[in-house]
């Protein structure tokens, strides 16, 4: 008894150290046990109830074995063999009808969400349709009902069901909203798969994708931005404006032969890669750098900065990513970097 005490106190700090470090793990803006919308909402109601029926289990195991261990331990000086019992109707038929009822009370609400969450809302009139599409490793928004395509910014109005068809151009993605609504694959081929959600209050939520994809799948990361809904309509009105070339010739015409080839720019350019119409106004570039005047953190800086950055060499921003380094004088990086931050959608009040 002694060793076994010994043993304990040796491991108690170690198993306390180890909870420390566990609870401080994650993000608060990035976990589904912070459910901001009816959805995410749902689905933690299910993990509640879940994680009770497991502790009332766990509670009454560990409660009857240490009665058990207790009541019938071996006494000292007692050298009987204990009484051999072979089986018990009674017991074997409590220890099968206990786990059946509660797995019945896990399985109605389980059943009913799965129904719920997997309603159709692609030829709902009131709900904003979006169609994803996964890349490596970035995100593709369009809005077919608008004839918006945009990247890594979600924008959507405060309170409205976002429906949502998800695809994948390459591998096997995971589109996923921690705070808003579970995950869903993105697909290679025709294949779509569906979802719903909505953001009752406005605010930004971060989103990841959940599978393995490549080298910077843990940088794979965007935005949803939920607006009130005049906002919504200017940022709508905003991304279809024109936009014009930079005033430098010879920054426009690099920035014409060299970006425009893959990117757009408002009515200019080419869809293969991420949409740039209002970049500057974006919380991050590529993703993963985030834009502020007052950077803490080696993945902080201005705008600017951080186009420079992802401009000279984005396989230092996010190894495996298809676009390359692009070949531009220090000048012409300058004068597209400065351009690029100061394509800005003013929509919000």
């Amino acid at each position: 008894m002694m060793k076994r005490w010994h043993y304990f106190k040796r491991l108690a700090p170690l198993m306390a150290m180890m909870v420390l470090v566990l609870a401080a793990c994650g993000r608060a803006d990035l976990s589904a046990l912070n459910p901001q919308g009816p959805v995410a909402e749902e689905q933690f109601g299910l993990m509640k109830l879940t994680i009770g029926i497991m502790l009332i289990v766990v509670v009454a195991v560990f409660a009857i074995s240490l009665y058990v261990i207790i009541r019938f331990r071996r006494r000292k000086g007692d050298k009987t063999i204990p009484k051999q019992i072979e089986g018990s109707h009674k017991l074997e038929i409590i220890w099968t009808v206990i786990p059946i009822v509660l797995l019945v009370i896990l399985a109605v609400p389980t059943v009913q969400s799965v129904f719920n969450l997997a309603k159709d809302y692609s030829k709902d009139p009131d709900a904003i349709q979006v169609v994803v599409t996964s890349h490596q490793y970035w995100w593709e928004f369009e809005y077919p009902d608008y004839g918006i395509k945009t990247a890594q910014e979600l924008i959507i109005p405060k309170g409205k069901t976002i429906s949502i068809k998800a695809k994948s151009a390459d591998v096997i993605h995971s589109f996923w909203v921690p705070s808003l609504a579970g995950k869903i694959d993105t697909n290679p081929g025709a294949n779509e798969n569906m979802m719903y959600f909505s953001a009752p209050k406005e605010g930004v939520y971060l989103g990841k994708c959940a599978e393995l994809c490549g080298p910077s799948h843990g940088l794979m990361d965007f935005k949803v931005k939920s607006v009130d809904e005049s906002s919504f309509d200017r940022w709508v009105a905003a991304i279809q404006e024109p936009v014009a070339l930079p005033s430098d010739p010879a920054v426009a015409a690099a920035f014409e032969s060299k970006c425009l080839a893959c990117h757009a720019v408002g009515d200019m350019g080419g869809p293969a890669y991420p949409n740039l119409t209002g970049i500057g106004s974006r919380q991050s570039v590529g993703g993963i750098l985030v834009n502020t005047d007052e950077p803490k953190y080696s993945n902080e800086g201005s705008v600017y900065d951080n186009l420079h950055r992802w401009i000279k060499n984005p396989d230092d921003v996010k190894p495996g990513n298809q676009m390359g380094k692009v070949d531009l004088t220090e000048q012409e990086l300058e004068g597209i970097a400065k351009y690029l931050s100061e394509l800005k959608l003013n929509y919000e009040q």
